[in-house]
């Protein structure tokens, strides 16, 4: 039997909270065995909750925390006086080692600065990402960085490269995962300083399979697994994907109800399409892990409901498993190693 994953749950974050997160738990420890999830929040609000379903009550746990972070709070100030806060608190958790995940759907910048001060950064990361997965025509790619950094220099990007081929490598199985930047053509002159200045970096960078430049409209194809970027135009992107997804998806099945005849065609190819259009719904691939801490910090869509938690939750089992910040502060460690010897010559 696989080793227990133990995940705390935010339970208090997000706009669908606490409803959706306890239904997530309770879907998530249904379907997996090896997860054990600690709601982290409000006892009494949470306990109410869980008294709508039935599940197994040696695997899902209440952890008290008696204070709520909210979306419009100054993030620092709010991780500094916010103590039994649930962020705080699941944070504090994953840092003692009583979990090895923290799950959360609530404010992204309390989750960030959390992250790298309670949880830490991992020795040698420069600035931790936001890498999510973005659906493609051939499978999905890891968007990275899509908050976490706005203002990133090129050390940044070529780190976000090589945790990014990590994370596809060990979590997704994709052998020497293609790695492409964010530009505005193919051709290597082109982009902004930030981009011409990282391009070679990435070029010349060992343990990469750097496949160039990647334009916006290439990026639903599939032309690369790992898709760099500064957080600025990464959430740009995500945040278009996401809109352009929802309408489509909304356009079809409109068009599908306008007449009689569209409506019988619509029963005839029902069961393909939905299998087709769940390969675009975003919620299907979780949360977005924050790479290069010194443990699993996962950021949930604000608007999350119960099966995009689940699905984050599970996702940690994976990441676990497969000791992947471990591989992370391996190759950091190796890559700043070089550097100094390099100083040193």
């Amino acid at each position: 039997m696989s080793e227990i994953t133990r995940v705390a749950l935010d339970a208090m974050g997000g706009d669908n909270a606490p409803a959706e997160m306890v239904k997530g738990a309770v879907d998530a420890v249904g379907k997996r065995k090896e997860i054990k999830v600690y709601l982290v929040g409000i006892e009494e609000v949470i306990r109410k909750e869980l008294e709508k379903y039935t599940y197994d009550k040696e695997r899902i746990e209440i952890v008290n925390a008696a204070e709520v972070i909210e979306t419009a709070e100054p993030p620092v100030m709010a991780i500094r006086k916010k103590k039994d806060s649930s962020i705080v608190v699941g944070m504090h958790m994953v840092k003692r080692k009583e979990a090895d995940a923290f799950v959360s759907a609530g404010s992204s910048g309390a989750i960030l600065v959390g992250g790298q001060v309670l949880v830490g950064r991992s020795k040698g990361v420069e600035r931790p990402p936001l890498a999510p997965l973005i659906p493609t025509e051939k499978g999905v790619s890891l968007l990275i960085d899509c908050g976490a950094n706005v203002d990133a220099r090129p050390s940044h990007l070529v780190q976000f490269a090589q945790m990014g081929s990590i994370y596809m490598e060990h979590v997704l199985g994709v052998k020497h995962p293609r790695v492409a930047i964010v530009n505005i053509g193919a051709e290597e002159e082109k982009g902004n300083a930030l981009v011409k200045e990282t391009f070679p970096l990435l070029k010349e960078c060992e343990g990469i399979n750097f496949v160039g430049s990647i334009e916006a409209r290439d990026i639903p194809h599939g032309a690369a697994d790992v898709i760099v970027c500064e957080a600025f135009v990464g959430n740009v992107i995500l945040k278009l994907y996401e809109g352009i997804g929802a309408v489509l998806i909304k356009k079809i099945k409109d068009g599908m109800m306008t007449t009689v005849r569209s409506k019988a065609g619509a029963l005839l190819v029902k069961p393909a399409l939905k299998k087709t259009l769940k390969t675009f719904d975003a919620s299907e691939y979780g949360g977005a892990p924050l790479l290069g801490l010194n443990g699993l910090v996962v950021k949930t869509h604000g608007s999350s409901t119960a099966k995009e938690v689940s699905n984050s939750i599970i996702q940690c089992i994976a990441f676990k498993e497969e000791g992947i910040n471990e591989k992370i502060r391996e190759c950091m460690l190796k890559k700043s190693d070089s550097s100094q010897e390099e100083e040193k010559k």
